[in-house]
């Protein structure tokens, strides 16, 4: 626990230092969402816009941020990434950090997690940049925003209605109203989603402030 409590510190600190020193964009949910390109783990080139037609997830992640270790080491953020699977909705997870900050890794790394954790996205894209996390002005990790197939931003914001704080590490998953698995039958079916906008939480992003 004093890891957790050392850790949730430093991304408290982080997030309080870097505030007002970058641009993030912020897109408007049921609006087209916005294109982008990225390289993915293994040197492809991935872009939204080649996912017309299908629904699709970001997720942004840094494996080194304790909110994400807890949902992938209790398996909570791979359950509603193989519901998505199922229904063959595509699951990008994006790492924004900077070289040599918190959660930065090389692609080979990258892939290591993906095996280790059992995790189930189409792809992990390497956006070290920021420019795509930017783009949608993802401020936490993890950050989520769910589109449909026609490329409408149909909800953005946090995985679940925990929350952040010392109560995260104690909440029961199960028990949480989860924003992304209970609102798939919407997505697919191209409606607005009953919520389509929360208040992310998590450590802060780790953009390249220089």
């Amino acid at each position: 626990m004093k890891l957790y409590i050392n850790l949730m510190a430093s991304c408290l600190i982080a997030s309080i230092s870097y505030a007002g020193e970058i641009k993030l964009q912020n897109p408007s949910t049921n609006q087209q969402a916005p294109d982008f390109s990225g390289m993915n783990t293994y040197g492809e080139t991935i872009r939204l816009s080649d996912f017309i037609g299908k629904p699709v997830i970001l997720e942004w992640t840094n494996h080194e941020c304790p909110y994400v270790a807890r949902h992938y080491s209790e398996n909570n953020m791979q359950t509603v990434q193989k519901i998505a699977r199922d229904q063959e909705i595509i699951w990008l997870s994006i790492i924004s950090s900077t070289p040599g900050d918190q959660g930065h890794v090389s692609p080979s790394k990258a892939n290591e997690l993906t095996v280790a954790r059992g995790a189930y996205s189409s792809h992990v894209l390497l956006d070290e940049s920021g420019e795509i996390g930017m783009l949608y002005g993802a401020k936490t990790t993890p950050h989520m925003f769910m589109i449909d197939a026609n490329g409408v931003l149909r909800y953005k914001g946090a995985i679940d209605d925990i929350g952040r704080g010392m109560q995260f590490f104690d909440a029961s998953f199960p028990k949480a109203v989860n924003y992304v698995s209970s609102q798939l039958p919407q997505l697919i079916t191209q409606k607005a989603l009953g919520i389509d906008s929360t208040v992310a939480y998590g450590c802060s992003v780790k953009y390249n402030y220089d």
